[in-house]
């Protein structure tokens, strides 16, 4: 059974910053690549950043030069991905969810984690 587990969520005001935590029981010879998407209310889940084994990395748009996701790495025997979010803004307000790419299909998702940025 895999899990998968985030955390790091929370309050902040405009322009202050979070840090998002992930973390996989899934071995690193099986995973492809580490991620978070987010969804606002009334809005379709998008992709906020993703990194693949290798350190190759995607960032959408509207969070570039803002957030930044880490290297895949080991911590207690688990596979941790973190998302350092700076000069949050109030358009960044989301559920923010992990997802694990599995070598030859599938993924996992996270229960998600509720960032909210307002004054």
């Amino acid at each position: 059974q895999v899990h998968l587990m985030e955390s790091g969520g929370g309050l902040v005001q405009p322009g202050g910053s979070l840090r998002l935590s992930c973390a996989t029981s899934r071995s690193i010879f099986s995973i492809s690549s580490m991620g978070w998407y987010r969804q606002a209310p009334g809005k379709q889940r998008e992709l906020v950043a993703r990194i693949t084994v290798g350190g190759t990395t995607n960032y959408a748009d509207s969070v570039k030069g803002r957030f930044t996701i880490s290297t895949i790495s080991r911590d207690s025997a688990k596979n941790t991905v973190a998302l350092q979010m700076n000069n949050l803004k109030p358009e960044d307000t989301a559920v923010y969810y992990c997802n694990v790419r599995v070598l030859f299909g599938g993924e996992d998702w996270g229960q998600g984690t509720q960032v909210t940025v307002s004054s």
